[in-house]
């Protein structure tokens, strides 16, 4: 099964994601914060990250840097799960080694699991 890590503190988003992947199969895991998304990408091992870049304790762009450093997450896909302006999460995905961004909140289901599909399949 695939397994994806949801590393984002605001709860309605998370569960509003958690609803829609699960209904179409993936497993779904979450942390709160970068230090406990960090653990979790270590315990877990995901097919993919989805990650907030506002998180509590450090932002979402320097997890991805420290999950890029390590050589067992260089090709997995990250993607900046961000309610920032489109150029701006485009530009800070990239820059910190994300392979795309996804914008909150989410308004079309299917568009949403066909962004997911399609980092999943790269």
């Amino acid at each position: 099964m695939t397994k994806i890590l949801i590393v984002e503190d605001v709860l309605d988003n998370v569960e509003l994601a958690r609803k829609i992947l699960t209904s179409r199969g993936y497993e779904v895991v979450h942390a709160a914060t970068a230090e406990s998304g960090y653990q979790l990408a270590f315990e877990t091992r995901p097919d993919l990250i989805l990650l907030d870049l506002g998180l509590p304790d450090h932002d979402g762009l320097t997890l991805a840097g420290w999950l890029r450093a390590d050589l067992a997450f260089k090709s997995l896909p990250i993607i900046a799960f961000t309610a920032w302006p489109q150029d701006t999460a485009k530009q800070m995905a990239e820059s910190y080694g994300c392979n795309g961004f996804i914008a909150k909140p989410i308004e079309k289901v299917q568009d949403f699991l066909s962004q997911i599909d399609s980092y999943l399949t790269k």
